[in-house]
């Protein structure tokens, strides 16, 4: 087992060398912004599938300027989140911000809303990759789950591998796909200034018959809310914007001016990307359909149907699937810190044998893996419950900012706060609009799932609370016994119960063996045996009626500690550990339910000797007679 985790997961790294495994702006760029770039893969079509889906063809002369209004919050929440880094170098993002300067409840918000956006992320980002494949490869449509679960096997596999060998392995895909869209983007616009004409869509999406039948688009109110909508959907776009500022620990030195460059890099691609597909969808009448993607039905057109192609869906697959490494990178972190916080189990603020945070990757790809089978991988199904969490934190964010550069004053503090200020205003609108628009189309699940991980993270929080006061030592032992008794369960005579009995001899002079009947007919050769072992004490029976080993152990100490308050009792269990791993499943556990048994006995104590088969020890083969000797 430890030679296939070592081929796996590879070997242990030192704590001392964490710094080794921090990033460059260049691996960092790959890792931690894959998610904001890939979103151009599905973004525009997100605006479409709404639009078109009331105004057919017409949608086109909208689909531009909604792009162009995203960019610009875009270019708004890159510019916070700037600032963000310099001020909290730390890390944590939204939920650090809005923690220090808004509160503990606001920050628990900002985090419930950080948790829900990555596990939608993966999920969300695996579905679209999967879609990128089968709209090159129809044949695989029955296949996306099974796919699409294991790219997240093969995300989990690589991240526990540690953060810089994650980076380097994701970093080829990445760069491949940024090449791919420059060459989209640059053959594609210039068809277009050459006199590339309209070619409306194969497959358009069906118009609403409400409107159709009238002959006429949506006007006034009803276009105003179906504008927002798609401006909603297409909001998309902008998750893993906060990604960068939340792992800004991951950077090498100086993190601050890496991490501030890589953001930059990052809002310009995905604006450049952007603004360039939805005007190229725009121009060249690309509509989604739910067979083939905006992306793929513009490869064809600018690409052709030839090896770049096939080359540009590849990367879409790739990028689209390492864009929930954005995710594997940050939502660990994030765990790890609010375990620090005790708002989470303090297992997932450990590190694994490669420093990363082993536990909250493991927990991050079940949960999603759980996503992609309930929702058959079918992003359409996933993204309305996507970036309503991320715009709740942009929000938190950029208020909590406001209130920092009120506290500190530093230079600059006005325009600071000023800018923070119309950020925070600009996001609580879309949030709201998130909220209003997609509400039945899934944003409720979101709306619901936010408070309910508010009262776990605050039920966690007061555990650790009450536990600190509980534990706390005032001077006083917690065990104060009169006397002290040890308890030997024997179930045959062989070396382990000789070991057993030895290391009970050897803690105390009060020690009873005891035997649960279970087999009455084995009892006779059972006391026979004993009596000719003959080591000074004797062997009590207790009758099993239900043949429950544990129950009347229980019972037998119980009236122990009934006869002397305050007595002391130690269960010393035999434990037989067998040569390889898996003769441990050809053996019961008794001795682990014994264990767990006594676990909220007070006053109670459970030892277990364990004999290693194979292994001849000189005190388990001389047990008997020294045993024997010590009475």
């Amino acid at each position: 087992m430890l030679g296939f985790k070592r081929l796996l997961i590879g070997r242990p790294l030192t704590s001392e060398q964490l710094d080794h495994e921090r990033l460059n702006k260049k691996t960092a760029l790959a890792v931690l912004s894959s998610d904001a770039i890939s979103s151009v893969a599905y973004a525009t079509d997100q605006i479409l599938f709404v639009v078109g889906g009331a105004m057919g063809l017409s949608a086109l002369t909208y689909v531009f300027p909604i792009s162009a209004v995203i960019v610009g919050l875009l270019v708004l929440v890159g510019l916070s989140y700037q600032q963000t880094i310099h001020a909290y170098p730390g890390g944590g993002g939204s939920y650090t911000v809005a923690k220090e300067n808004l509160g503990d409840r606001p920050g628990l918000v900002a985090a419930a809303a950080l948790l829900t956006d990555y596990i939608l992320t993966v999920a969300v980002s695996v579905s679209s990759g999967v879609a990128a494949i089968t709209s090159a490869y129809p044949s695989l449509v029955p296949h996306a789950v099974a796919i699409g679960v294991a790219a997240i096997l093969l995300l989990t596999v690589v991240n526990l591998r540690g953060v810089r060998e994650s980076g380097i392995v994701f970093s080829l895909p990445t760069y491949a796909f940024i090449a791919m869209m420059l060459l989209l983007l640059g053959l594609g616009l210039w068809k277009v200034y050459n006199g590339v004409v309209f070619v409306p869509a194969t497959a358009p999406l069906d118009v609403d018959p409400a409107t159709a039948r009238h002959g006429m688009n949506p006007a006034g109110f009803a276009l105003m809310f179906l504008l927002l909508r798609g401006f909603a959907e297409g909001c998309s776009a902008m998750t893993g914007t906060e990604a960068i500022s939340n792992g800004i620990m991951a950077f090498k030195a100086p993190a601050q001016k890496n991490a501030a460059r890589t953001l930059a890099w990052m809002v310009s691609i995905l604006a450049v990307f952007f603004l360039g597909v939805s005007f190229l969808a725009q121009h060249l009448g690309v509509m989604p359909t739910t067979a083939e993607t905006v992306l793929s039905q513009l490869g064809h057109k600018v690409l052709g149907n030839g090896g770049l192609y096939f080359a540009l869906q590849y990367s879409t697959f790739a990028i689209l699937v390492l864009a929930a490494n954005t995710a594997f990178a940050d939502f660990p972190r994030l765990v790890g810190i609010l375990a620090k916080d005790k708002y989470m189990p303090s297992q997932l603020a450990a590190r694994g044998d490669r420093l990363a945070f082993s536990n909250g990757i493991i927990g991050l790809a079940l949960v999603a893996a759980l996503l992609v089978w309930l929702f058959k991988g079918d992003t359409n199904s996933l993204v309305p419950l996507y970036a309503v969490g991320v715009f709740v934190c942009f929000t938190l964010s950029q208020a909590g900012m406001v209130v920092h550069w009120f506290k500190t004053k530093g230079p600059g503090w006005r325009w600071r706060a000023a800018l923070n200020g119309v950020g925070a205003i600009a996001t609580g609108v879309v949030s709201v609009i998130q909220v209003a628009t997609k509400f039945l189309e899934g944003a409720w699940i979101i709306v619901l799932l936010i408070p309910l991980l508010i009262m776990m993270l605050q039920s966690i929080n007061n555990h650790y609370r009450r536990f600190k006061i509980d534990v706390a030592f005032r001077g006083r032992s917690p065990i104060l016994p009169h006397s002290h008794t040890v308890v030997v369960p024997i179930s045959a005579i062989n070396k382990a119960t000789s070991g057993a009995l030895v290391y009970a001899t050897a803690i105390s002079r009060n020690v009873r063996a005891i035997h649960v009947e279970i087999e009455p007919l084995n009892t006779p050769n059972l006391m026979d045996d004993w009596d000719r072992w003959d080591i000074g004490f004797e062997l009590e029976i207790l009758v099993s009626p239900y043949r429950s080993i544990v129950r009347p152990l229980v019972e037998y100490v119980a009236e122990i500690q009934r006869q002397s308050p305050g007595e002391l009792v130690t269960v010393v269990t035999p434990e037989v550990v067998p040569r390889h791993w898996w003769e441990h499943l050809l053996h019961n556990k008794t001795a682990l339910y014994i264990r767990t048994a006594f676990l909220f006995k007070p006053n109670v104590v459970v030892v277990a000797v364990p004999y290693l088969v194979g292994h001849d020890y000189e005190l388990a083969a001389k047990g008997p007679r020294w045993v024997a000797t010590r009475l």
